[in-house]
């Protein structure tokens, strides 16, 4: 682990794995290659979301790119979320153009200029599949929370990212099955690897999306301070007074600011409270299961 801008950086045990067998098989300087575009892929993810202001904490670099670890992640908006997602990717584009060029220019072989292009077109394409901690992942839960909840956003962004997950670990035994005549040989073991640690790393985050949704309303306090500043539009959101406080959260939408209107089925409004308001006081007892009512009574 080293500091580089302030930021702990790592390699994951997945890319260690694979640099061993790299040096193993007499892939060394390749290996070397990739480490470098990984990094560069990465230091765009974290260039985009310090111009933002974002507090990186720390970054793992595996054999596709990397995960950080932002400050405050859940409170960010998705607009910012989906431009640092993209910043990744787009240091793939100019290092392919730049690899393409200097083969066509003859300052570099052939050989080593197309691989250098392909493989930086491999890893910002595969960044871009629709599955979480990639990049498309984060730029598909932004794109869900414009039209989902926060909580529905969770849920469907680990819903996806599973299925592609799984999709891409069945994918890698396709060789085996000559009928489907996609490709012949053995297992691929490098997309097997890969889907599988995906998978994993889902599960996981689908057993986590209760903290990850507590993670969200503690950042609540920023966001809610940004909007009364900055002035902005209020979504109501519209209860009955025998909703719990539990139920009221997870209609929160990630870049809204919200009031919450208790009705009676009859149409009189018996309280209408700021989200702050609703926040605060499932977090200071973590009574999800009370009635609204009882934070105006």
């Amino acid at each position: 682990m080293i500091r580089l801008f302030g930021i702990r950086w790592s390699v994951h045990p997945l890319f260690v794995l694979v640099m061993l067998a790299s040096i193993a098989t007499g892939y060394f300087v390749e290996l070397l290659t990739l480490f470098a575009i990984v990094l560069v892929h990465e230091l765009g993810h974290v260039a985009a979301a310090r111009g933002y202001g974002w507090t990186v904490r720390d970054v793992k670099l595996l054999p596709f790119g990397g995960v950080a670890e932002v400050e405050n992640a859940a409170s960010v908006p998705a607009k910012e979320e989906a431009v640092v997602a993209l910043a990744g990717p787009l240091q793939n584009v100019w290092m392919a153009a730049a690899a393409w060029a200097l083969g066509q220019t003859g300052w570099w072989s052939a050989d080593w200029s197309d691989y250098v292009w392909r493989a930086n077109v491999m890893i910002g394409l595969f960044n871009l599949l629709p599955i979480l901690p990639l990049d498309g992942g984060r730029l598909m839960q932004a794109a869900l929370s414009r039209t989902l909840t926060f909580h529905q956003t969770l849920v469907w962004g680990a819903r996806i990212s599973l299925a592609f997950s799984l999709l891409m670990t069945l994918y890698a035994f396709t060789p085996l099955i000559p009928a489907l005549h996609v490709r012949t040989g053995g297992i691929e073991a490098n997309l097997l690897l890969l889907g599988l640690f995906l998978l994993a790393t889902n599960w996981s985050y689908n057993r986590n999306i209760p903290f990850l949704f507590l993670r969200f309303l503690t950042g609540r306090a920023a966001a809610s301070a940004r909007f009364v500043a900055n002035g902005a539009w209020a979504f109501p959101i519209i209860v009955s007074k025998g909703h719990s406080v539990s139920a009221a959260l997870r209609l929160f939408k990630r870049d809204s600011y919200h009031l919450v209107v208790v009705m009676e089925e009859k149409g009189r409004i018996l309280a209408v409270l700021p989200e702050q308001k609703v926040v605060v006081g499932y977090l200071s007892d973590g009574n999800g299961g009370r009635a609204v009512s009882e934070l105006f009574m």
